[in-house]
């Protein structure tokens, strides 16, 4: 088994989704082994909520234990939490066997939302792999 540890540093310039006020933002990440069948779902997690931030600073690490990189892919969904229902601000998926990871941090920043007028929405983490 390898560890696999995710440090989500910040998000900038998301999309506010709130009428009234602005976006409460969180990350998902969502692990799987994307297989030519059968997927395989490796777990997920989600950092805390900043509140009216529409440039979050997180600096939050989390940690999953894999079998292997082959075919692992992490997604991340950038939410706004609401009271009903939460809204998608933006998402990417990363390649994980692609990055050549290795024990040394890898910085990895993201594209989440792709906007036509104005800047677009990254998301910045670093990534390491270790067996």
């Amino acid at each position: 088994m390898g560890i696999l540890t995710v440090f989500l540093e910040k998000a900038t310039n998301l999309k506010d989704e709130d009428t009234i006020g602005k976006s409460d933002p969180y990350v998902k990440f969502e692990l799987e082994q994307d297989n030519l069948i059968f997927d395989h779902d490796m777990g997920e997690m989600k950092s805390t909520t900043k509140s009216g931030d529409l440039n979050p600073v997180y600096e939050e690490e989390f940690v999953f234990n894999i079998p292997t990189l082959e075919n692992m892919v992490l997604h991340c969904k950038v939410m706004d939490e609401d009271i009903l229902s939460d809204d998608k601000m933006g998402k990417c998926k990363i390649k994980l066997e692609e990055l050549g990871l290795s024990a040394e941090p890898t910085p990895v920043s993201e594209k989440v939302y792709n906007r036509i007028f104005g800047k677009d929405s990254f998301i910045f983490l670093t990534i390491a792999y270790e067996e």
